[in-house]
């Protein structure tokens, strides 16, 4: 049985989870809790990068990259894949996929500025740029959920954003996000509602 490295609150731990529960894989995995910020935790000794996800696989080979790991479960036998074959909707998928990706990123680098680090050396001003980067995101988002284009079939790319933005709702509410975005609000709040993200949703605080 493959192993996942399990974060509650890590929206990129989410995202492998959700993409588990939407192609049914739940019975070939089984979660191992860890805590990144815990300098005992075993964590390393399965990624030496110390971070999280990390997927063990049944020959103890260790993928560290959640878009690698969720890729490798997608090549799996199992429902729906999300990851669609070579061609223009593969791209499609990526692309969306990649700026869902980074707001998770610009996020979770929020929250490490503000939560991790002693109030007197955070960095305010580049705590801004990454929420702008977080708001200009939101923008080509926006214009992609007015075109129709997160609409199903459910890709990686469309999975991803859903992650993000409640990852934002989660972490970083006082960014807004649905203000001057209502399509994109409209969308998610149809789209969250699905099992593999109300059944992952980060519940409690790291």
């Amino acid at each position: 049985m493959m192993t996942l490295t399990d974060s509650p609150t890590s929206p990129f731990v989410r995202k492998v989870n959700a993409l588990i529960l939407e192609r049914g894989l739940g019975r070939l995995i089984e979660r191992v809790p860890t805590d990144p910020w815990n300098d005992q935790d075993p964590l390393p000794q399965t990624n030496p990068l110390g971070k999280v996800p990390a997927l063990t696989l049944d020959d103890g080979r260790v993928l560290v990259d959640s878009t690698l790991i969720c890729e490798y479960l997608d090549s799996l036998e199992g429902g729906p894949q999300l990851f669609p074959d070579a061609g223009p909707a593969r791209w499609r998928a990526l692309a969306l996929h990649n700026l869902g990706d980074g707001i998770a990123t610009a996020a979770v680098a929020i929250v490490i500025e503000t939560l991790r680090r002693p109030k007197d050396k955070v960095h305010e001003g580049w705590v801004e740029r990454q929420r702008d980067k977080i708001r200009r995101t939101l923008d080509v988002l926006e214009t992609h959920a007015a075109a129709g284009e997160l609409e199903e079939p459910v890709t990686i790319g469309s999975l991803t954003i859903a992650v993000a933005l409640g990852y934002l709702d989660f972490r970083r509410p006082e960014i807004a996000w649905r203000d001057g975005h209502p399509k994109l609000a409209a969308w998610y709040e149809s789209f969250s509602q699905r099992p593999s993200l109300a059944d992952t949703a980060p519940k409690a605080p790291a």
